[in-house]
């Protein structure tokens, strides 16, 4: 067998590449663009995908792609995908690495990775290239393995060499005191809170359900998110500030369980409380323990709502 070949990815690799994502994937992938070499080919033409191939014998077998927007300090390792007969090789992080070297050269300041939960094989190879996990997204997308539940995300973030991205400096509610002092060990606090130049409130549709991005919690808005219908799945990702507790007891009286913490790009730099409402209940085994512990957290908490 041909020596394994890491390099940069050539207009050329659009269809291979595609049918890669077919083999391992069938038709589920969550990405739709991987499905059409043309979109594929124009997002690496308008510099917004900067990947990397594995290749044997002029096939290629393994591919991990950079998102970033331009001019963005923030970039996504996503599309990493692997063909069968070459795992156990770590062909995965062999591309990420380079790759998170690449996002280096770049001028980013964070990475930031989607882990997903029917496997460990992601989240392992998070872990293994530096990133800490900092939240759950449950519910996220249509199953990309076929399975009839939709799959939960676990976030990771790795900050770049050179860079900071601090937790806001407060005294954080004891429901999830323990989690917030990891995650402040780990990035820092700062008394200084980024910059917020978008809209104060969005609401989008994404698959199964509604996504809010929220700059603060008011009174006037809690009483909407109250009379939203009940069977909504409704993801908000809220400006994480010094008012955290408060925010988070307000919603916790509607409905809505913490899970964790996002990072914010562009127009809206900073962290971004994580909170859910109509999720479902299940089990997870994920590798991370904070992250295992905050799941089991979510699921009493989100159980509890319901009883109410």
């Amino acid at each position: 067998m041909e020596a394994l070949i890491l390099r940069n990815y050539r207009n050329s690799d659009a269809t291979a590449v595609s049918q890669l994502f077919r083999q391992v994937y069938g038709d589920h992938y969550v990405q739709p663009h991987v499905y059409l070499p043309y979109m594929i080919s124009q997002n690496h033409a308008d510099h917004r995908w900067h990947s990397l191939v594995a290749e044997v014998d002029e096939q290629i077998l393994g591919h991990a792609t950079l998102f970033r927007e331009t001019a963005s300090h923030s970039a996504e390792l996503a599309l990493s995908v692997v063909h069968p007969q070459t795992r156990d090789q770590q062909i995965a992080t062999r591309l990420g690495e380079q790759l998170l070297t690449h996002a280096q050269a770049l001028g980013c300041r964070n990475v930031t990775i989607k882990q997903v939960t029917h496997h460990p094989y992601t989240q392992r190879m998070a872990a293994s290239l530096g990133f800490h996990n900092t939240g759950l997204l449950p519910d996220y997308v249509p199953s990309p393995f076929g399975a009839s539940t939709p799959e939960s995300i676990v976030i990771g973030c790795r900050v770049i060499p050179g860079y900071q991205q601090p937790l806001p400096n407060q005294r954080w509610p004891t429901r999830c005191a323990a989690f917030m002092l990891h995650l402040s060990n780990v990035f820092g606090v700062d008394d200084q809170t980024p910059r917020w130049s978008g809209v104060p409130v969005q609401l989008e549709k994404q698959a199964n359900r509604y996504d809010m991005l929220v700059k603060k919690i008011d009174p006037g808005l809690i009483r909407q998110l109250r009379e939203l219908p009940a069977h909504w799945l409704v993801s908000i990702k809220l400006r994480l500030s010094r008012h955290f507790a408060v925010d988070l007891s307000r919603l916790a009286d509607i409905g809505f369980v913490f899970t964790g913490l996002a990072l914010g790009h562009g127009k809206y730099e900073g962290w971004l409380a994580l909170f859910h409402r109509g999720m479902c209940q299940r089990t997870l085994h994920l590798h991370c323990p904070h992250m295992q512990r905050l799941h089991e957290l979510t699921q009493t908490q989100a159980a509890t709502q319901i009883d109410r």
